[in-house]
């Protein structure tokens, strides 16, 4: 019987130790579980950091002519402190007569890092246009160019909303980890996950002071609340939070967990933004790379991670000052610095960086960025992707164009009010570009990014109205055309019907007259209607449409009679960029946002590169600048004029029917711009865009160029002015006076109605702008 209850006792401790072990068994597999899950996450989330967008940086080259106050400007906006001392420190700047003292700052780009230092710039010529004559290092030595610190128009942080800097520890000076561990833990090398005897240590402390006055946290522990939990101070929290360090030292070395926790470590706020990590705060702070945080800046970031709001450095001062002061007192007490060094940095005022506002709010930019990065043969996504995109923006120019767009508005708006009481509100656009690269330098795509995101500068199709017809006057200029025309060629303006499939086509011109045999430059300056729509009839629709294609429109055309008129639909940025190649002397370089895209390690993913292609020659694209900046000085473009702009420009307004687009677009050799306002629903403006959006296009003009504006059109070979008989169109002589005219060479008429005139090969015979 004894050996029976025996026999059943042992059975029943080997099941229940079997149950003891299969229960372990379980949880160590559940743990194993939870600690791979934990690795992933922490590795997701440490590979995550914000893509960076850069401003189109200034680079300053010898012979370049560039103002030096624009350099100053420049160099205020992107947080350097004009100073009067000889040599300025970093983030400082100093004239001397015609030199600039620069204290550049580190410029980190990626992986990319220059660690800056003295530069002195040579100008000639301190007031108004300006030159650069030399570059030159610290040592002396000859620099070829140099990057100014471009403006940070814009961060995406990813999913989990962070705007970081990612840095390796070997980056980080000795002197803030040594400030780190000794204020947050400083037996960090010495115990696993958590530290048993700061845990006590700790307990006994808010014991006796009846509150929670001091955490046993260690770093690692601090990490996995910085990137896995709240803040809420409960229970389960902590033990959520141990479990987590726990595996986090067990998969990971504590270089790597140290190095995460400068790279995660919450220190406040950008505005909106959640600042974490030293990279980021180094620069936000005090203007400078972590790289170069001296001892005192070191203490107050540290500092700061008690209570990111309290210490505050921007708000609170005072109490920054305080803190950074306790951790160098303990930096002391441990022997990480002496007595003599402690009395220095308390003496040591701290000069913190100014918050700086956004020259810009390109939002719009910024989606159209994003969206061309994740288009072609290697989409990039821009969220928390870790690259450095080297943008085409123009912070100034965007600036000036969103003035420019709000101020129109509210001008139409207020001396026109019935425009306020239509279902929606009224809209304006503005995309400028260099002509020269294709880079966008400003984009606005409506009244208010906040209430519309829907960007009408890139976007929305509409039609164009007579802000098309230069390209319909280039397709017949063009001299491999069976019967090219000429500028001094012969339309009728006169009334037209034409039998179409949608009916009877009866085109009118605006002021609904007519003036008989006209010029095609006058046709074109004075934007009438029916001679061009015979033009467009003589050249046909195809070709315009291949012409329209050549210079970059990508939008389906319609080839029917009406497109010489502007009715097939185009968006605004692919009609500028149009202009832009007559700007370029025939060069089309495609639109880009993107200049070049770093990776982590600052390696080039999309090289910095220029795609030009010559679709006309310089010379034809000339007849048609001509013509358009005889638009402007006596054409519908002359308002320009009488607002103040006195410079080189070449232009042409648009209207559609029922005055539902009104359109602006012009250029100069540096700068081509294009302006539409309207209605989204095509509410009637019953306004020109001579009325709409030319003072809008003016505006923005005079505010980037000023009211002298900048280079001149030059004037390439191929071409020559010679006299004409207007009435005629034959070449003038004695006794049959003309007008001169623009000709490609050889194509100017052989017949004369008088004694041959010799015509002019270069240069203008009467001057249609003011004389540079």
């Amino acid at each position: 019987m004894k050996r029976k209850r025996g026999r059943r006792s042992r059975s029943r401790i080997w099941r229940r130790l079997g149950i003891l072990a299969g229960v372990l068994a379980a949880g160590w597999l559940g743990y194993l579980g939870f600690e791979a899950k934990v690795v992933r996450d922490f590795e997701a989330i440490d590979a995550v950091s914000p893509t960076r967008v850069f401003a189109r940086p200034l680079v300053l080259r010898p012979g370049d002519r560039v103002e030096p106050r624009q350099v100053a400007g420049h160099l205020e906006r992107v947080g350097y402190r004009s100073v009067s001392k000889r040599t300025p420190d970093r983030g400082e700047f100093a004239w001397r007569g015609g030199e600039l003292r620069l204290g550049r700052r580190a410029l980190r780009l990626g992986g990319y890092m220059d660690p800056g230092g003295l530069v002195r710039v040579r100008f000639r010529g301190y007031t108004g246009a300006g030159r650069v004559t030399s570059i030159r290092d610290a040592d002396g030595q000859e620099l070829e160019t140099l990057i100014l610190d471009p403006e940070v128009i814009g961060a995406v942080p990813g999913e989990h909303g962070r705007d970081r800097i990612p840095v390796r520890l070997e980056e980080v000076p000795a002197h803030l980890v040594d400030a780190l561990l000794t204020v947050e833990d400083r037996r960090f090398h010495e115990h696993g996950a958590l530290d048993p005897r700061r845990i006590a240590g700790a307990m006994l402390s808010n014991l006796r002071q009846g509150r929670i006055a001091e955490g046993g946290s260690t770093l690692t522990q601090q990490l996995a609340r910085t990137l896995f939990l709240s803040t809420d101070r409960t229970l389960l929290r902590k033990v959520r939070e141990a479990a987590i360090a726990v595996a986090l030292e067990r998969r990971f070395s504590k270089r790597r967990l140290l190095e995460a926790y400068v790279n995660h470590i919450y220190l406040g706020q950008d505005g909106g933004v959640a600042i974490h990590g030293f990279g980021r705060a180094a620069p936000f702070f005090f203007d400078r790379d972590v790289s170069q945080l001296t001892l005192g800046q070191s203490a107050m970031l540290v500092g700061i991670i008690r209570g990111p709001s309290m210490y505050a450095p921007h708000r609170h001062p005072e109490r920054a000052r305080v803190r950074r002061d306790v951790v160098l007192r303990q930096m002391h007490a441990l022997g990480h610095i002496d007595a003599d060094r402690l009395d220095a940095e308390l003496e040591t005022s701290l000069t913190l960086s100014s918050p700086r506002e956004r020259s810009a709010d390109a939002r719009w930019y910024l989606d159209f960025l994003r969206r061309e990065l994740g288009s072609g043969a290697r989409p990039l996504s821009m969220e928390g992707s870790g690259l450095t995109v080297v943008s085409s923006l123009e912070p100034e120019i965007q600036r000036a164009a969103e003035l420019a767009v709000a101020d129109g508005i509210r001008r139409l708006e207020r001396s026109r009010p019935r425009l306020t009481e239509q279902s929606k509100p009224l809209q304006a656009a503005l995309v400028a570009l260099d002509p020269r690269s294709g880079d966008i330098l400003a984009m606005v795509g409506g009244r208010s990014y906040a209430t519309s995101q829907f960007n009408r500068a890139a976007d929305a199709l509409r039609q164009p109205g007579s802000a098309f017809k230069p390209i319909v006057a280039l397709a017949a200029l063009d001299p491999r055309a069976d019967a090219p025309f000429t500028l001094a060629s012969t339309l009728r303006d006169e009334p037209l019907a034409l039998e179409t499939p949608a009916g009877m086509w009866r085109p009118s011109n605006a002021d609904r007259e007519f003036l008989g045999p006209v010029r095609l430059r006058d046709a074109l300056e004075g934007s009438r209607n029916v001679p061009f729509a015979r033009l467009g009839l003589a050249v046909g629709p195809e070709r315009i449409v291949e012409t329209a294609q050549r210079l970059g429109v990508e939008s389906s055309l319609a080839p029917y009679p009406s497109l010489a008129l502007g009715a097939s639909e185009v968006t605004l940025l692919e009609l500028t960029a149009a202009y832009a190649v007559l700007a370029a002397e025939g060069r089309r370089a495609p639109p880009r946002a993107a200049r070049a895209v770093l990776g982590r390690e600052g390696e080039a993913i999309r090289p910095a590169e220029l795609r030009r292609e010559a679709v006309i020659s310089p010379a034809e694209a000339y007849l048609v600048t001509s013509a358009l900046r005889g638009v402007v000085e006596r054409g519908t473009g002359s308002g320009v004029r009488a607002a103040g702009y006195r410079g080189p420009l070449a232009a042409k307004s648009g209207t559609t029917n029922g005055s539902r687009d009104a359109w602006f677009v012009g250029y100069t050799p540096e700068l081509a711009i294009g302006v539409w306002v309207g209605f989204d629903d095509g509410t009637p403006l019953g306004l020109s865009g001579s009325r709409a959006a030319q003072p809008i296009f003016t505006d923005f003009l005079i505010r980037v160029l000023g009211p002298e504006g900048g280079a001149d059109f030059r004037f390439p070979d191929g071409v020559e002015w010679i006299e004409v008989e207007p009435r005629t169109g034959l070449r003038a002589g004695w006794g049959c006076r003309g007008q001169p005219e623009l000709f490609l060479a050889g194509t100017a008429p052989e017949a004369s109605c008088g004694y041959p005139i010799r015509g002019w090969r270069g240069g203008s015979p009467w001057r249609t702008s003011p004389r540079r």
